[in-house]
């Protein structure tokens, strides 16, 4: 049974990764942060299925504490680790700008040189980022377009996008980058623009939200779905050899299209609901992202199966269970609502 040290595990794509590879006999490995309050509701589901005969475990371990990590490596020796976790939201990066960073550069870092001193060969996916191309350009972009950083997120990224190539090159490590562009389910967390459209809609049809307050309507984003690209990951770990890839869908839409789309679920019309604040903009603003990931649909054979009007589908679905159990929890004075515009 092959062994999977994922860091992030109670992300979103930790849980779509760990879920795909203990339904292929993985034994899995996840990485938890200590903090106020752990959340691990993403992954409760597989932790009741699978940690009893002990193929899901997960450890307390931080990026930032190297030690741990390299106790943690030793002690597990996986066959394969996946590098998911970070202080993920671009807009956060500029107000904790330092963290933000240290854990791409850093953490990345704690992780390569303990596995470089292994007597085994160990598989490495770094989670790349397409932010790292700064979005100055409509083009489709693939492995070999420039990049242009334009957040410290983003700069974070890049760093440990070529500090991997350099560990791969230098030390002939099986070092994969994965340039993923967004990618989206019901598990995104709530404060990313397609997952706060989603809960709005679902609350805005219960009449629990009057209105939805977003940033810059025009960007455009490439979106897939998180559960094809974690499918993606795990192909790059499984070819020849270790190599970037980019994964997207090729077809990139504006924030205002998303919104558009979901009310239209509910046939609402977004601009009845939806108002825009400077708040949620960021200082400076990536406008447009599309990805070109023929490199990997003619080498892994991988391709994107869920489009966007499923995605969005799937999303506003459930969000309007989870809107459901809110206004159940309301109406028997339960919970108070802590959202914008509660109604």
């Amino acid at each position: 049974m092959k062994k999977a040290l994922i860091t992030g595990i109670s992300g979103q794509d930790g849980y779509y990764l760990s879920k795909l590879l203990l339904e292929n006999n993985y034994e899995v490995h996840g990485t938890l942060r200590r903090s106020s309050s752990i959340n691990t509701s993403r992954i409760d589901p597989l932790i009741s299925q699978y940690s009893e005969n002990k193929q899901l475990n997960l450890h307390y371990s931080d990026l930032l504490d190297s030690a741990s990590l390299s106790f943690l490596i030793n002690q597990v020796q996986p066959d394969e680790v996946y590098n998911l976790a970070a202080q993920s939201h671009v807009a956060v990066s500029f107000t904790t700008p330092v963290s933000s960073s240290q854990t791409s550069t850093l953490g990345l870092l704690s992780l390569l040189e303990p596995i470089r001193k292994l007597d085994k060969e160990v598989k490495f996916y770094q989670a790349s980022s397409s932010e790292m191309y700064g979005g100055a350009t409509q083009e489709k972009l693939n492995e070999e377009s420039l990049f242009d950083p334009k957040s410290p997120y983003a700069a974070g990224k890049l760093f440990a996008h070529n500090m991997n190539k350099i560990y791969r090159e230098s030390y002939d490590m099986f070092c994969v980058n994965g340039i993923l562009f967004n990618h989206e389910s019901p598990h995104r967390g709530e404060t990313f623009v397609t997952r706060k459209i989603s809960r709005a809609v679902g609350r805005i049809k219960l009449g629990l939200q009057s209105k939805l307050t977003l940033g810059n309507l025009e960007a455009k984003r490439d979106w897939g779905f998180a559960g094809d690209y974690v499918e993606g990951m795990w192909k790059m770990m499984n070819y020849e050899k270790a190599d970037d890839w980019v994964l997207a869908t090729g077809k990139a839409y504006k924030v205002s299209d998303f919104a558009k789309a979901s009310f239209n679920y509910f046939g609402l019309n977004w601009e009845d609901y939806v108002v825009t604040s400077k708040r949620y903009e960021r200082p400076n603003e990536v406008h447009h992202l599309l990805g070109d990931s023929s490199k990997a649909q003619k080498l892994l054979g991988w391709k994107p199966v869920v489009d966007f009007n499923k995605l969005v589908e799937l999303m506003v679905e459930s969000d309007f269970d989870l809107a459901t159990q809110e206004k159940t929890l309301i109406d028997n004075n339960l919970i108070k609502p802590t959202w914008e515009h509660p109604c």
